[in-house]
């Protein structure tokens, strides 16, 4: 390491704190700092490529340094960085907004910004409250599924299943009720029953049900059964209960489609989108809702029912320029036309790596993709927590030129829809003897 180096490295350890990290153990290790980003790899400070085969965070779909992001960037700074959407309003925010409509299901009509998924959801919850109280009822219970995750703020902490992340905060949550993830069940049939006794046992309370759909990323790549969320749908609808549908990780074609609500034939009431709304590129997200949602907050002044939220980079100008530019490569490159041989030369592969005998399963959605180590496969055993073995195989892929992230003992697997069948071939090749080498076992 050079003085800047050294410089640099204490920098980091004496002023950051970084999110989901234990920082007792980060201080004691060298990070890898990123230098830059071309296609799907990053390079570091010295010049090592490293496949980006989580999507920086599930986050970048064309590719980094994408020319034509990079571009419309640069033209909307030529204009305006920022200009506040409280009062005034600008183009890029109108064009976005109508190009979102277009592209998501029939019933969604209205668009409102925010700067993450997170705040997708909590707006999404509080919209469904209110409306409620618009039509002089107060529904408080919100119906959420074990192992979901929907951000971290309090509201959306208030409506995730995931213990690990939110059990600490439970004194602060409005009551929501959980019914076990869909995963657990071999049939969408089944998976609902839950749902079900749930609505019975509170009937006119339920403001609104919120799901990620075919897929609980966070939670650990859990798939749902075919056909559940239509039954979800189908289930509200009888109740007269909001269906609100987090496609946060899951847009933008993770899931071989726009938004895997799609793939079942699902609209909802409200939907939240992020992640890849930019191309991965600024932060930015929205909340799409119905027009019965949107004219509920329709009044006079006086009536007070004006939505009382808003964010100081509420439909940022410079990130809606990258999502209109994003979108255009969509349609241009036909990127989800395709997916399908990416998608499938993928599901071979892990087929694959699900045969050693240290892998549990593999679940996949698309290029949504979860590889579970186990202790033993037959009889099946877990690893200890504190035995770290997701994150051991990962430290060890990065080694071999390919950087992701583990979910527990499920190492991820998301790579950007642009990335090519050779290099979907070879990051699977990293993975998997990673696995080999940490645990050793044969591949």
């Amino acid at each position: 390491m050079n003085v800047t180096d050294d410089i640099e490295l204490q920098r980091e350890r004496d002023f950051l704190w970084h999110p989901f990290t234990q920082m007792r153990t980060w201080e004691q290790e060298i990070p890898l700092f990123i230098e830059r980003g071309e296609g799907v790899r990053v390079y570091d400070r010295e010049g090592r490529a490293y496949y980006d085969a989580n999507s920086s965070l599930w986050l970048t779909v064309h590719g980094h340094a994408r020319t034509e992001i990079n571009n419309a960037i640069q033209e909307q700074l030529g204009k305006i960085a920022h200009s506040t959407m409280l009062g005034l309003t600008h183009s890029p925010a109108g064009e976005l907004a109508e190009r979102l409509i277009n592209i998501a299901s029939k019933n969604l009509d209205k668009v409102f910004y925010s700067d993450s998924g997170s705040t997708a959801v909590e707006i999404a919850v509080k919209m469904a409250y209110q409306y409620w109280r618009h039509n002089g009822q107060r529904r408080k219970t919100f119906i959420a599924l074990a192992e979901g995750y929907h951000g971290d703020t309090i509201g959306s902490v208030s409506v995730g299943g995931v213990a690990l992340f939110h059990s600490i905060f439970h004194d602060l949550l409005f009551r929501t009720e959980f019914a076990p993830s869909p995963s657990r069940f071999s049939s969408a049939e089944r998976a609902l029953a839950p749902v079900e006794r749930i609505l019975d046992e509170y009937e006119d309370d339920v403001a609104a049900v919120i799901v990620e759909p075919l897929i609980q990323a966070a939670g650990g790549m859990l798939v749902s059964p075919p056909g559940f969320l239509r039954g979800l749908r189908e289930l509200c609808d009888q109740r007269g209960v909001l269906l609100i549908v987090d496609e946060v990780a899951t847009g933008f074609g993770r899931t071989g489609t726009m938004f895997a609500s799609e793939q079942e034939g699902v609209s909802p009431d409200l939907m939240t989108v992020a992640k890849g709304l930019t191309g991965g590129y600024l932060p930015l997200a929205a909340t799409l809702v119905s027009n019965a949602v949107y004219e509920a907050f329709l009044g006079a002044p006086s009536e007070n029912k004006t939505f009382f939220h808003g964010h100081s980079y509420t439909g940022n100008p410079l990130a809606c320029a990258a999502a209109i530019a994003s979108l255009n490569i969509f349609e241009n490159d036909g990127v989800l036309a395709g997916l399908t041989p990416k998608i499938e030369l993928v599901a071979r592969r892990l087929a694959n790596i699900g045969e050693l005998d240290v892998v549990g399963s593999v679940r996949q959605v698309g290029l949504m993709c979860g590889i579970e180590l186990v202790r033993s496969r037959k009889p099946l055993v877990a690893y200890d927590l504190g035995d770290q073995i997701g994150a051991k195989v990962c430290q060890r892929a990065r080694t071999l030129g390919l950087i992701t992230r583990p979910l527990g003992d499920v190492v991820v697997f998301m790579p950007m829809l642009v990335s090519t069948l050779t290099e979907l071939d070879e990051m699977l090749d990293i993975i998997k003897e990673s696995i080999c080498l940490e645990l050793n076992t044969d591949g």
